[in-house]
C-alpha cells in the first residue's frame, strides 16, 4: 500500500511540476500546455482518462490567458469562430468515443511540420483571412479539437494570418478555444466519460498550469514579434514530432 501511496504521489509531484512550465510556456506563445503533459498524463493516468483531463487543463490554463489578455481579445473573432466551432466540437467528441484517433494524430503531425513553411510563404505573400472566414476555421479546429487531445499549435497560422500577433493573438485565441473545451467537456460528461476523479486531477493540474501563466506576461510584453513568430514554430515543430511519437 505504501508503494503504491509513494507511485500515485511521484505521479501527480511530476505532472504538476512539468505543469508549472507548461502553464509559463503557453502563457507566452498561446499554446504549447496540453502537448508538453499530454504524454506524462497518457503514462500515468492511461490514454482513456488522459483526454478529459486535458480539457479539463486546457479550460483553467484558458481561463488564465483570457483574464491576462482580456483587453487585447478580439470579441468578434471569437463569436464568429465559435457560432461554426462549438457544434463542431460536439460532433468530434461523440466521434472520439467511436473512433481511434491515432490517424489523425498522424495527419495533424504532418500538418503541424508543414506549416511551418507554408506560414512563412504564406506571411512573405502578406495572406491574411476575413472575418467570415474564420468560422470556416472554427469548423475544421472545433471538429478536430473534439476528436483529438490539442489542437492549439493548428489554430496558430489562422489567427496570425488574421493580423493577431503577441497579446491579441493569445488571449482570442485562448477565449476562442476556451468555449470550445467547455463544450468539449459538457459532451464529455453526457457520454459518460468524466467523472469526479478525472475531474478533481484536471482541476488539480491545472492549478499548477494557471500558477505558471501568471509568470508570462512580462516575457511577452518584452518579445519582439520577429522572436514571437521564431518562439511559435520552435514549438510548432515540437508539437508536431511529439503528436507523431504519440500516435506511433
Amino acid at each position: 500500500m505504501d508503494s503504491l501511496t509513494d507511485s500515485v504521489f511521484f505521479a501527480y509531484a511530476v505532472v504538476c511540476t512539468v505543469g508549472l512550465f507548461a502553464g509559463a510556456l503557453g502563457g507566452i506563445i498561446g499554446f504549447g500546455t496540453t502537448i508538453i503533459l499530454m504524454p506524462l498524463l497518457v503514462h500515468f493516468f492511461g490514454p482513456l482518462h488522459a483526454v478529459p483531463i486535458v480539457a479539463l487543463v486546457a479550460i483553467v490554463a484558458n481561463i488564465s490567458r483570457v483574464v491576462i489578455w482580456f483587453k487585447a481579445i478580439d470579441w468578434r473573432v471569437c463569436l464568429v469562430y465559435n457560432c461554426a466551432a462549438v457544434p463542431s466540437v460536439i460532433l468530434g467528441a461523440n466521434t472520439l468515443v467511436l473512433l481511434s484517433p491515432r490517424w489523425i494524430d498522424l495527419i495533424l503531425g504532418c500538418f503541424l511540420l508543414a506549416m511551418i513553411p507554408i506560414r512563412r510563404k504564406l506571411r512573405e505573400m502578406n495572406f491574411k483571412l476575413k472575418l467570415w472566414e474564420m468560422a470556416i476555421v472554427g469548423a475544421g479546429i472545433g471538429y478536430l479539437t473534439g476528436v483529438v487531445a490539442s489542437t492549439g499549435a493548428i489554430n496558430t497560422p489562422f489567427f496570425l494570418a488574421y493580423g493577431l500577433v503577441k497579446g491579441a493573438f493569445i488571449g482570442t485565441e485562448a477565449a476562442s478555444s476556451f468555449f470550445m473545451f467547455v463544450a468539449k467537456g459538457i459532451t464529455f460528461h453526457q457520454l459518460g466519460v468524466l467523472d469526479m476523479e478525472i475531474i478533481g486531477q484536471g482541476l488539480l493540474i491545472g492549478a499548477f498550469v494557471l500558477i505558471g501563466s501568471a509568470f508570462s506576461k512580462r516575457f511577452v510584453l518584452n518579445l519582439s514579434e520577429k522572436v514571437f513568430l521564431q518562439l511559435m514554430e520552435g514549438v510548432m515543430f515540437v508539437s508536431g514530432v511529439s503528436i507523431l511519437a504519440m500516435a506511433w
